[in-house]
């Protein structure tokens, strides 16, 4: 099973940028379709960006598209999340997953917090 470890939130300026890791263990990271979910409290983890096996299919959603970039190094076993013109209403606590025909399958990380100031 794959061990996600998620890393580089933090507190940010509005407007600002953050880039976002996730490093992961286990072979053949490449075969898996990755995601990045965000989460605020009381409400479900809502899906932010995909990305297939090999990197060639990208997918966001409207909420971010434009503004935030997946892209992943099979190399390094690693999914990141580029954040730009970041907004208030990203702040919350964010999150890699394995996807299956985009749902996420086997265990979440521990997250990292992203904050977002005025």
């Amino acid at each position: 099973q794959v061990q996600l470890a998620e890393s580089g939130g933090g507190l940010v300026q509005a407007g600002g940028s953050l880039s976002l890791s996730c490093a992961a263990s286990g072979r053949s990271f490449g075969d898996y379709e990755m995601g990045w979910f965000r989460q605020t409290p009381g409400n479900e983890r809502e899906l932010l960006a995909r990305i297939s096996g090999g990197g060639g299919w990208k997918n966001y959603a409207d909420s971010v598209k434009g503004r935030f970039i997946i892209f992943r190094d099979n190399a390094k076993n690693t999914v990141s999340l580029q954040m730009n013109n970041l907004k208030l209403e990203d702040t919350a606590v964010y999150y890699c997953a394995v996807l299956e025909r985009g749902r996420p399958i086997g265990s979440w990380g521990q997250g990292t917090q992203v904050t977002v100031s005025s």
